[in-house]
């Protein structure tokens, strides 16, 4: 296909298109004449993950083209792929380092200890917990911490089943999309699903059966 109809088929603007194969992320199409070039399903299903972990996943450019350039690594085995997409998916502003930080980070190493978790205290998900739970700490919530273990047991069980749903993939290109996905988008969709569970709860715990504008909030 012409990239004007691959443009079409994908509802991404050609010079969008155009952007994304100079900077590495979606492959160049075949040369067909000097100033002409077809691409496949292959770019295709490329440029919708790309829209994906832009759109849904949050991603910028330059992450999304680490994650893509494991994903594209034959070597690469699939943890170091699902690692190189969840790196990717953390804060980057640095809290202030006080007591509540520190405090906050012993809390995390021993609940990374405590689950026998195969991470480390250095993961950047580790230190965005540990920002976190800092944060909630200095507004008076420290008492939350007394929930991770509760998180973390939903956490597992939610990472058990991405990983299952990776596994069914038999091609290996589709099993490293399916990391991908498992992780980015799976985090998108459970993150929707808390909220809308956090709504249904609030509205049995506190507010009247049928209250207006209840299932809306």
């Amino acid at each position: 296909m012409r990239i004007g109809e691959l443009s079409r088929k994908t509802g991404v603007p050609v010079p969008t298109i155009k952007y994304y194969v100079r900077e590495g992320l979606l492959p160049a199409g075949e040369l067909t004449s000097r100033n002409q070039a077809s691409y496949d399903e292959t770019h295709e299903r490329r440029l919708r993950l790309i829209r994906a972990l832009l759109d849904v996943g949050g991603m910028k450019v330059a992450e999304i083209a680490d994650v893509l350039a494991a994903v594209d690594d034959p070597e690469r085995p699939l943890h170091k792929v699902l690692g190189a997409a969840a790196d990717r998916m953390g804060g980057t502003a640095d809290g202030p380092d006080d007591a509540e930080a520190a405090a906050a980070r012993t809390t995390v190493t021993d609940l990374i200890s405590r689950r026998g978790w195969r991470t480390h205290e250095s993961n950047p998900a580790a230190t965005d917990l540990a920002r976190a739970l800092a944060a909630l700490t200095r507004l008076g919530h420290g008492t939350f911490a007394e929930l991770l273990d509760t998180y973390a047991e939903a956490a597992e069980q939610v990472a058990r089943a991405d990983l299952a749903y990776v596994d069914r993939r038999v091609a290996v290109e589709d099993m490293v999309e399916g990391v991908v996905i498992g992780t980015v988008l799976g985090e998108a969709v459970f993150s929707a699903l808390r909220r809308l569970a956090h709504v249904d709860a609030s509205a049995r715990l506190y507010g009247a059966e049928g209250a207006p504008g209840a299932e809306k909030s």
